[in-house]
């Protein structure tokens, strides 16, 4: 725990010119004498600290101590700050991978690259969900994703219309689409199920295993992650995966022609 609370006051005087104890205190979330024990203990490892003394002094870095991202453009470095993309990221339960990756990037990148980058957060945000819908994050989605990035067996209960179904389900991927997450599985051999609904159940699992399905992930009542992982398939391409069903829910959307006639007043 120190050992990461070291490196990360390593990162953040990397990033900025210079920090008072006050802010280290706060980023860290320890006390300002933790902090300035932890100084000490950078300085007698050798990484140069230096305390700059009174009322607006503070701790920086001096020597040129930092490290350096070789071969990133300026238009690389801003779309990783974009505003937005970590709320995705947040949703899933990653908001503390996706910050200390964005702390260790700004860390390393030029001063003229980290500027620009951390500007494109005040020039362009992503806002998914869309009008007149009120976000709300899915209560299973970190465990969800959890299972997707393991490439874990994932055992779940998922809500429909008439009844409640019980999958067995390899997780491909996760889509998040104006403001909904979907779950893109495959139901392995003897993965299909339903709760009390006999042969129907029997034909559901069936057609499951021919194809890759897409579930609703607020849809779900229960799911588990085993021991178990699956193989993924090498085929398999999820942006493609998504933009064909999404064009085959589009063209399965029924259309009503409507004839208006208007009477002049």
């Amino acid at each position: 725990m120190r050992a990461a609370r070291l490196i990360k006051m390593v990162l953040l005087l990397q990033s900025r010119p210079s920090m008072t104890g006050a802010e280290l205190a706060r980023e860290l979330e320890v006390s300002e004498r933790t902090v300035a024990r932890d100084v000490l203990s950078l300085s007698e490892a050798g990484i140069p600290v230096y305390a700059d003394r009174g009322r607006t002094g503070g701790y920086r870095l001096i020597g040129g101590y930092r490290t350096r991202l070789t071969g990133l453009g300026r238009s690389e470095a801003e779309v990783l700050f974009l505003s937005g993309v970590p709320a995705a990221l947040r949703e899933m339960g990653l908001a503390d991978a996706a910050s200390a990756a964005r702390l260790k990037v700004s860390a390393a990148l030029l001063p003229e690259l980290r500027d620009a980058a951390t500007g494109a957060a005040q020039r362009f945000h992503l806002d998914a969900p869309g009008w007149y819908h009120e976000p709300s994050t899915p209560e299973l989605l970190p465990a969800i994703a959890e299972a997707v990035w393991d490439d874990r067996v994932l055992t779940a209960r998922y809500g429909r219309k008439d009844t409640d179904v019980d999958r067995v389900l390899e997780p491909y991927g996760l889509v998040l689409k104006a403001g909904v997450w979907y779950l893109a599985a495959r139901v392995p051999d003897g993965g299909g199920g339903a709760a009390g609904s006999g042969g129907r159940a029997q034909r559901a699992g069936q057609e499951a295993r021919e194809e890759f399905r897409v579930y609703r992930v607020d849809r779900f009542r229960a799911v588990a992650a085993g021991e178990d992982r699956f193989v993924r398939d090498p085929d398999f391409d999820l942006p493609a995966f998504w933009e064909e069903r999404a064009a085959q829910f589009a063209r399965s959307i029924l259309r009503d022609e409507v004839t208006v006639r208007l009477t002049p007043a």
